[in-house]
């Protein structure tokens, strides 16, 4: 009898479990050539999902150089105005790809808002209200967690906003 392969525990999962927070893990086939903007996407596509219910996560730098984390629908862009107003900062950038694995130790296309080396300030996109469940990274390719939205805000410290333009 063939034995089902185990997927390796990633922070964010370590995380989850020790907090008691229910999830399912759904694991995908990382593909080459997808751009970087279509990724989120074609993620949904692979596990059967609602893109509307899958979320990217975005980290981003304030002008004194704190980090805020913004979960947002893979199909949209950030509107760094409304994040940076509910963020209570005077604006926000994005943060630079070279700087997510030292900074969060994630890298770009693994970035969940579960696990990261340190706890930021968390922003989710208000649209997460309207599922039942919903996705986001695994911390790792080929990863992707599905669990309540009300779940990963109460273990991020998260607030629903409306991040999109």
């Amino acid at each position: 009898m063939a034995r089902k392969a185990r997927t390796t525990k990633t922070n964010a999962m370590r995380e989850l479990d020790a907090a008691g927070v229910a999830y399912e893990v759904k694991t995908y086939e990382v593909e080459d050539g997808v751009p970087q903007r279509d990724l989120g996407l074609r993620i949904a596509q692979l596990i059967g999902a609602d893109p509307d219910s899958q979320f990217k996560t975005l980290v981003t730098v304030t002008p004194k150089g704190g980090h805020v984390v913004c979960c947002i629908p893979v199909g949209e862009e950030l509107d760094l105005k409304k994040a940076s107003k509910a963020a209570g900062e005077k604006s926000l950038s994005m943060m630079h790809v070279r700087d997510l694995l030292p900074v969060c130790g994630y890298e770009r296309g693994a970035c969940s808002p579960v696990g990261m080396r340190k706890a930021f300030p968390t922003l989710i996109d208000e649209t997460a209200q309207l599922f039942d469940r919903v996705g986001v990274s695994g911390g790792a390719k080929g990863l992707t967690l599905i669990l309540s939205p009300d779940d990963l805000a109460r273990h991020c410290n998260a607030r629903f906003v409306d991040l999109v333009g």
